[in-house]
């Protein structure tokens, strides 16, 4: 991998691996693959991952969550869902290291549709690391930094807007508020980085790197989204920032990402 997150063929390098796991999540690790081969029968899981940084080496005890994605031969379902959140939650309370855990389930059938080709298939081939079972991305292709991995990774943010108000306005506690910055403030940098991503030609998921990047290309934005990347590593309460977040970052972000990209098209 270069510098700019490629490998010598100019695609985008899978950025995590196990052996990058710190040593202090090194037991969250195995303890999550312990409970997920103990919850879903092999008939219902056909394989699982890490993603997020626990495996690209970047965590930081008591601060970092724990990502995981689990691909199940079949749709998932509501015992699927309940199971998941019981690993979730067992996980949380047994080790301190981590705050939160999120576990998403998908079937192989959506993770390897051609509609999801360029988003959850991008996701899967280079921002997930194999914990359990076959590799689904050996049955996808290389991806390059292109406009169409743009559009598909992040081109619905004027969607989640109106989603992420609402929220904002039934958080009643710092606690729900502080959940709300978090994912707000990841996903605005996600989306900035991928805005300039063609023309910088690499891939990072590193939030402060992704900030300043996009600051070289947009510097009257960079103060603003180097505000988002803190609050996505260490989230605050704060109305006023979420506000700003939501209601004038965002916005202006989904205009720039719609004339420069193209929006997503809606899922069924």
């Amino acid at each position: 991998m270069d510098g700019r997150g490629l490998d010598r063929d100019g695609t985008i390098a899978r950025e995590g691996a196990l052996d990058r796991v710190p040593t202090a999540f090194v037991p969250v690790v195995d303890a999550a693959r312990a409970r997920i081969t103990e919850t879903f029968d092999p008939t219902r899981l056909h394989s699982a991952y890490l993603y997020g940084s626990i495996p690209r080496g970047t965590a930081r005890p008591g601060v970092s969550d724990l990502d995981l994605q689990l691909a199940l031969h079949d749709e998932p379902t509501e015992a699927d869902r309940a199971d998941a959140k019981a690993i979730e939650a067992a996980l949380d309370r047994a080790f301190p290291q981590i705050d939160g855990v999120g576990i998403l389930l998908t079937s192989t059938r959506v993770l390897l549709s051609e509609l999801e080709r360029h988003d959850l298939g991008f996701f899967i081939a280079c921002l997930c690391t194999p914990l359990l079972g076959p590799d689904v991305a050996e049955h996808l292709p290389r991806y390059r930094p292109t406009s169409l991995l743009a559009r598909e990774t992040n081109g619905d943010l004027a969607r989640l807007l109106p989603r992420w108000r609402a929220k904002a306005a039934e958080a009643a506690t710092d606690a729900e508020r502080k959940t709300l910055a978090r994912l707000v403030g990841r996903r605005l940098v996600r989306t900035a980085f991928t805005l300039i991503m063609p023309q910088w030609g690499g891939w990072t998921s590193d939030l402060e790197q992704s900030a300043e990047l996009f600051g070289r290309y947009y510097p009257e934005r960079a103060a603003h989204m180097r505000i988002a990347a803190s609050i996505g590593r260490t989230p605050s309460p704060d109305q006023a920032v979420l506000g700003m977040l939501i209601d004038d970052l965002g916005p202006w972000l989904a205009a720039e990402y719609a004339a420069t990209h193209g929006e997503k098209a809606p899922r069924p």
